[in-house]
């Protein structure tokens, strides 16, 4: 594993006439990905668990959801791996990628203050919680940055009928950094925010936070992960053999889902993510 920043995965890989510049095509595969599982670490551990079964590297670059979309639609990289189903099924329809393909899932909380000043503790929903943060004017913080956080927000708020706006509702305005940036300067206004479970357990378990979970176990809540390989018709010069293993290893039951499996275990006594891929369903049907 190796991860480069936007300027520096750009400059690796930048699309010259629609085809990328040459590098040991099927050795190395590039990627761009959500910042949540890789400020988790996982990602680092599935890029590492791969190379050494099959010898093929992968470099991934981290950005919110709709910018790692974006990096894609100029084939500077062979797959990414997103969480906003709404702007996956655009980034497919368009033709940039081949298919929307399941691999992980975790879930969204809602947290904030112990003393919950707006009450959101005993709500039976997320959307419930939001109306109550939104009519007590209690602070709540956005990524604001069209993230797959972002835009799982933005969901919950039009299901609450509600457009949210005004002092107490801020726009982060380094949100793009990720969710553990978002996390920790809300955990330092003291406010409410909509965040990953893997995201809260592993800064949690780092620096201790002052804020609660009050919101959980939503249905509302389930944060799907998937895998879309760059579409090679309309990219002639990525990667595809490599961004297929690398799929087909992620998906496989004794492989990449065993490792989404055990991830967080035995430093959080939880796992952080569960599987989800295709293959692992079928081979855990009942």
């Amino acid at each position: 594993m190796t991860h480069v920043s936007l300027a520096c995965a750009v400059a690796l890989a930048i699309p010259v006439s629609g085809v990328r510049v040459a590098q040991a095509a099927d050795k190395i595969v590039l990627m761009s990905s959500t910042i949540g599982p890789i400020d988790s670490g996982i990602v680092d551990v599935l890029e590492d668990r791969f190379e050494k079964e099959t010898g093929i590297r992968v470099r991934h670059v981290g950005a919110g959801t709709g910018q790692a979309l974006k990096i894609a639609e100029s084939g500077s990289v062979d797959v990414v791996m997103v969480h906003a189903k709404a702007l996956e099924e655009e980034f497919v329809e368009k033709g940039f990628g081949t298919e929307r393909i399941p691999f992980m899932y975790n879930d969204f909380v809602i947290v904030g203050p112990a003393g919950d000043p707006a009450g959101i503790r005993s709500a039976k929903t997320a959307v419930d919680a939001l109306r109550a943060i939104s009519a007590k004017g209690a602070p709540f913080v956005s990524r604001g940055d069209r993230s797959g956080t972002h835009v799982a927000e933005m969901e919950l708020w039009e299901k609450a009928g509600l457009k949210p706006a005004g002092a107490w509702y801020e726009v982060y305005e380094k949100g793009s950094l990720g969710n553990a940036a978002t996390l920790k300067y809300t955990d330092g206004k003291q406010g409410y925010t909509l965040i990953d479970r893997a995201t809260w357990l592993s800064v949690n378990k780092d620096a201790p936070l002052k804020l609660s979970i009050l919101v959980e176990k939503d249905p509302a809540l389930l944060n799907f992960i998937s895998l879309i390989p760059v579409n090679q018709r309309k990219f002639p010069g990525v990667n595809h053999r490599g961004a297929a293993a690398f799929v087909e290893w992620l998906t496989a039951p004794r492989k990449g889902q065993k490792v989404v499996q055990e991830f967080g275990k035995e430093k959080y006594g939880a796992a952080l993510f569960f599987p989800n891929s295709r293959q692992w369903e079928a081979a855990h049907k009942k």
